[in-house]
């Protein structure tokens, strides 16, 4: 089998692996790539090999840098099925769809401004219709149980404890006379987390492929949420706004939950909590659909308790018209809108309103890939640039990461150590480079009888 390293390798967004074995062709996970915007959109619209030639794909969860842009690929001739959980495509479906409104919305925007410097107006990537058509493509498969997708290759996905759905993806192949297992792990979680199981033990792993986003640091404490930060508080008593970048599927319900917590503790000011994504309430209706994903004391809380994502001073909004008269309304506040990595959607306008006044917070509770407008925003840069125009940055800047989704060093050690079979190549992927090579050493110490490679985009592989 050959493997194609096309996005992921050496950085943490655009997954797409292209597997070729017994004369078929199989893409495993089709991301969005987001960074430098000439460079995303060069790479989101032109695939590295003809996307009618595919027989299948196959999707670890519902991340837009996992899933985000199957549209594009539909709406470039692939016709094939595509492989997930059921919660995963729950979740894809609302994503993909959102996503594409996102796109539609910002490119408005930004041809308002080109149109005004008389530039040539520019399209999105993929439509509504096109986000729509691909999720009927999608097959759905419970946990732990084995599926044909082509000659010789079948699927099993099993619990990954990263986001509802999330699944680290078995590949048992048949080829040439030999039989083997590859194991992607998928995005892992860091375990013990308060909704999700944590990840299953897979056996009989012959070759694995690994994430390391978090390769070469430790979380804070797991303790560690919204009432600590001393600024928060001290925002929201000076009549400040702290804005908070979250995804709307699992970060948002996460930050939520917290917040709660914090205000019923008399911890911080009960002030008005706003939940800017037309996301956040089917996404929690379909955390509701899915127990199959939750620890038992989860399942447990939602049956008896209700929603821990409610509280009478929390609205959820949808409208854009409301979501724009958040930056009119006066007064201490806390928005948190999508998206997590400040690429996208709503959270860029709030931004764009918000980081010129002093008194007014930014939030940062997770990942940032390399050159996202969150990243330059956690490194200091001033001004940003927000819809192609520059943006002085006064607001004060904060992150913390205990209520990240990855496993850290530590934790993605522990997984790589569980792991059961005689691994004879390890290929690390998804993560910056700097933490990629770092884990690789970690995982040359740890299975000290493996090949550990760190491949490059575009790279091939053969097992």
């Amino acid at each position: 089998m050959k493997i194609h390293f096309l996005g992921a390798a050496r950085t943490t967004t655009g997954s797409m692996y292209l597997l070729e074995l017994n004369g078929r062709k199989v893409l495993l996970e089709c991301g969005l790539f987001q960074g430098r915007r000439g460079e995303s959109v060069e790479r989101n619209q032109t695939f590295p090999f003809d996307p009618k030639e595919l027989d299948a794909a196959i999707l670890s969860h519902a991340h837009i840098d996992h899933c985000g842009n199957l549209p594009n690929l539909y709406k470039q001739g692939f016709t094939g099925n595509i492989y997930c959980t059921f919660a995963t495509r729950d979740l894809a479906a609302l994503l993909l769809a959102d996503s594409a409104h996102i796109q539609i919305s910002d490119t408005e925007f930004v041809n308002k401004l080109r149109s005004k410097r008389g530039e040539p107006p520019v399209l999105p990537l993929y439509s509504v219709h096109d986000a729509e058509m691909v999720i009927r493509q999608f097959v759905a498969v419970g946990y732990d149980r084995p599926i044909p997708v082509t000659d010789g290759l079948s699927v099993t996905f099993v619990d990954a404890g990263h986001i509802l759905g999330s699944a680290q993806v078995i590949l048992d192949v048949r080829e040439e006379g030999r039989r083997y297992r590859y194991l992607f792990s998928g995005d892992v979680g860091r375990g013990g987390d308060p909704i999700l199981r944590d990840a299953s033990v897979v056996e009989d792993v012959d070759f694995l492929q690994i994430e390391s986003t978090y390769g070469n640091r430790d979380h804070e404490a797991r303790d560690h949420d919204p009432c600590a930060f001393k600024e928060v508080a001290e925002t929201l008593h000076q009549g400040g706004k702290v804005i908070i970048p979250a995804f709307a599927v699992g970060r948002t319900q996460q930050v939520v939950f917290a917040l709660k917590r914090c205000m019923e503790g008399k911890k911080m000011p009960s002030v008005p909590v706003f939940v800017d994504s037309p996301l956040a309430v089917n996404a929690t209706e379909v955390f509701r659909l899915h127990p199959e994903c939750f620890n038992e004391a989860t399942y447990e809380f939602l049956l008896q308790e209700g929603s821990p994502f409610e509280m009478g001073n929390l609205t959820y909004i949808r409208n854009v018209d409301h979501s724009k008269k958040l930056n009119e309304m006066p007064g201490a506040m806390i928005i948190i809108s999508a998206s997590g990595m400040a690429e996208a959607g709503r959270i860029r306008h709030h931004l764009r309103n918000h980081l010129g006044n002093s008194t007014n917070l930014v939030l940062f509770v997770g990942f940032c890939a390399e050159h996202t407008l969150g990243a330059q925003l956690m490194a200091g840069r001033n001004p940003v640039n927000i819809f192609g125009e520059p943006v002085d940055v006064r607001a004060r800047i904060v992150s913390m990461d205990s209520m990240s989704g990855h496993a850290d060093q530590s934790e993605l050690a522990e997984y790589a150590r569980r792991i059961q079979g005689q691994v004879k190549r390890v290929f690390v992927v998804h993560g910056e480079e700097e933490q990629s090579l770092a884990f690789a050493e970690t995982l040359r110490r740890l299975r000290p009888a493996a090949e550990v490679m760190v491949p490059v985009r575009g790279q091939i592989e053969e097992v």
